[in-house]
């Protein structure tokens, strides 16, 4: 059974009460989410609070701002808040992504979004939303996206490495498009397990990025099932122990 708890170097996040715990999925986020130049951000889809608190820890002085639909994941994200060096610069919604009207726009918008679409529903309810995008899809992520983002903003997005076509696609119909990408692999030998994508909105000023995309390489571990320097450095602010 896993702890209730995952202990950060600055901070603590209390899962017991989310569907989805704190796993590599959210660190990757965290990490590799740029920051550079951004007073506002939105942690779509917050869970537990995990890449909000991340990226508070890494920005050291941009407002972040996260949204969740479910109860008790709501709560629980705001307790972890509340109890992190940053609460003054934290705030949580709890609501949906999709109706919520907010204040105001936001430089970076970020989520590790529920992905499983055509998998079989898991009969507990709180996991199936935290699993499923009936109610958060792609679509509706790059609609919203679209209205909330200043020009210069970006929107990044862990995904199953499977999905980056059809999620690229979705993408360009709101004409988003791809600025970096980072493939992650668990080990040499072994098949891209998820991709990392920032993408910025080119009918809003297409005048800040490139038209070629910056493309990368991660591996979680080497050969000898060790983590690989690359991955330490990346966490390293992060986690305890690796």
């Amino acid at each position: 059974m896993s702890n209730d708890y995952f202990q950060f170097k600055q901070f603590t996040v209390w899962h017991q009460h989310c569907a989805m715990k704190v796993g590599t999925d959210g660190v990757l986020a965290g990490a590799l989410t740029p920051i550079r130049n951004c007073q506002h951000i939105l942690d779509v889809g917050t869970g537990s609070g995990l890449i909000a608190l991340m990226l508070a820890q890494r920005s050291k002085e941009a407002q972040v701002t996260a949204i969740e639909i479910d109860d008790e994941a709501a709560t629980q994200a705001a307790e972890n808040f509340a109890a992190s060096p940053w609460k003054d610069r934290i705030s949580l919604i709890h609501g949906d992504f999709n109706t919520y009207v907010f204040p105001t726009q936001f430089d970076l918008i970020v989520s590790n979004p529920p992905y499983f679409t055509d998998s079989l529903k898991n009969p507990d309810q709180q996991r199936t939303m935290a699993r499923h995008n009936d109610t958060l899809n792609y679509h509706q992520l790059f609609l919203k996206a679209h209205e909330l983002l200043y020009p210069t903003g970006v929107c990044c997005i862990i995904i199953p490495a499977e999905s980056e076509n059809f999620v690229n696609g979705m993408a360009a119909r709101h004409h988003f498009f791809p600025k970096a990408v980072t493939r992650i692999f668990t080990k040499p030998g072994k098949v891209c397990r998820r991709v990392f994508i920032t993408y910025w909105h080119g009918d809003k000023n297409a005048l800040y990025y490139p038209s070629e995309k910056k493309e990368q390489t991660l591996y979680l571990m080497d050969g000898n099932s060790q983590y690989t320097a690359e991955y330490r450095a990346l966490t390293n602010d992060f986690y305890l122990k690796l």
